[in-house]
């Protein structure tokens, strides 16, 4: 698998993934305007999914398609941040984790619109516009969580606290993301640390929150090095099509 391939992948399954996550949630958020609202940015999310996985199947030229990708693959085949597998939790835990992700989202799309691959800047330059929306959804819900009432408050604060050491996986550089960076197709994930870390710590001090101090991690979704979560996510998801492969609606 090329590099390139390797790391819109990677982009695919992080959308695919926190997408699937926050399905969960359809009929069981606390409002049903929230569950409207969570339902649309698990819908945004997949649809950008679909756009990666299937630029992907067309420049790997082995004929799979974003169905193949979708429901065909094994655990360790997927490359997804390890931060969006993690199971939902009560809404706060969804909120941070949400809120982590599109900081960091939001970034990586406003240095993809300018890639070397025209498919890509496209998808970005759409993206972008659903990820600065969902930013503003997950941020408005951290502050009002946050500066709430002291069991709100030290509700997300535990959240925040259990889910930090996961972000350390969306800046550290590895060889693909090294590859991709030099031919100017992807953006080198240490690079996007300053901007995100400006976004979060406005926020964080929005919602009365301490930034935690570093935490080791020991995952690399990534790299399909993944927590115990995503397999029986993964079961989930894919159990209907493997069911009745080839099967049309």
């Amino acid at each position: 698998m090329t590099p390139q391939v390797l790391y819109i992948l990677r982009l695919a399954d992080t959308n695919l993934v926190l997408a699937q996550r926050l399905g969960e949630w359809v009929g069981h958020a606390p409002a049903l305007e929230e569950d409207l609202g969570v339902a649309n940015i698990a819908l945004d999310l997949l649809g950008q999914a679909r756009l990666l996985l299937a630029h992907a199947g067309r420049i790997e030229g082995g004929g799979r398609g974003e169905d193949e990708f979708a429901y065909l693959r094994e655990e360790s085949e997927y490359f997804n941040l390890t931060l969006v597998e993690q199971p939902n939790g009560d809404f706060g835990d969804t909120v941070m984790r949400q809120f982590l992700f599109d900081a960091w989202q939001c970034g990586v799309y406003e240095a993809l619109a300018h890639s070397q691959d025209a498919t890509l800047a496209a998808i970005a330059a759409k993206g972008l516009k659903e990820a600065a929306y969902h930013l503003r959804y997950s941020g408005g819900w951290l502050v009002r969580l946050g500066d709430g009432t002291p069991e709100s408050h030290a509700r997300v604060e535990r959240s925040l606290r259990e889910l930090w050491p996961f972000t350390n996986e969306l800046f550290d550089d590895d060889e693909t993301d090294r590859a991709v960076a030099a031919q100017g197709i992807g953006v080198l994930p240490s690079s996007l640390l300053p901007a995100w870390s400006a976004r979060v710590d406005e926020t964080l001090a929005r919602a009365t929150l301490a930034r935690p101090a570093p935490a080791s991690f020991a995952w690399y979704g990534k790299q399909g090095r993944h927590s115990e979560h995503l397999g029986y996510l993964l079961a989930e998801m894919q159990s209907l099509h493997r069911a009745h492969p080839g099967a049309a609606w």
